[in-house]
């Protein structure tokens, strides 16, 4: 099995539950900067209140905080881990690789959970999450499509993504993706 994974796909395609799950059936670190956010914004940190005020309004965090703390994590783990929602775009993905060249943990598969824009609305909708509303979730996409669509290509160009049909129930696509890591 493969060690360093990465989870792409749209807000509400299911990347964090997938995560979860393989996180849980190989003991991989689950790293997944929505939930650290989220964890600041609870907290009630300072960081927590700036990027409280750029969620709300489906903007996304800078690409050094993110990397600060993704950066932070991996340094310590050498057992596998799983990155889910990062990066995002481009540059992302070049400050990444650095750090993964520093730390000797290259990425080794991409899974693209791919699924239609009318069933993540109502997925997310559905989540009733204080920063999903339907202005949001669309914003959000759209930042989506701009930014994070790009990488589908650039890793599969690399030879490291898989595709995963996210449009169904979890349990079919955690063993479409267990398949594909075998």
């Amino acid at each position: 099995m493969k060690k360093h994974l990465l989870f792409l796909g749209p807000p509400g395609a299911g990347k964090g539950t997938q995560a979860a799950l393989l996180s849980e059936a190989t003991s991989y670190l689950h790293l997944s900067t929505g939930e650290l956010l989220r964890k600041e914004i609870d907290l009630d940190t300072y960081l927590g209140k700036q990027v409280k005020d750029i969620m709300n309004k489906g903007e996304l965090v800078s690409d050094e905080l993110v990397l600060e703390i993704v950066k932070k994590i991996l340094a310590k783990d050498n057992n596998g881990w799983i990155l889910d929602g990062y990066p995002r775009n481009l540059s992302q993905v070049n400050s990444l690789n650095e750090v993964l060249r520093n730390i000797n943990q290259p990425l080794e598969i991409v899974f693209y959970l791919d699924i239609p824009d009318e069933v993540l609305i109502k997925r997310l909708l559905m989540r009733g999450r204080k920063d999903d509303n339907e202005e949001t979730i669309k914003t959000r996409l759209k930042i989506y499509k701009q930014t994070t669509e790009p990488l589908i290509e650039h890793y599969k160009n690399l030879s490291l993504l898989e595709y995963i049909n996210a449009d169904g129930d979890f349990k079919t696509i955690s063993t479409d993706i267990k398949q594909k890591m075998a």
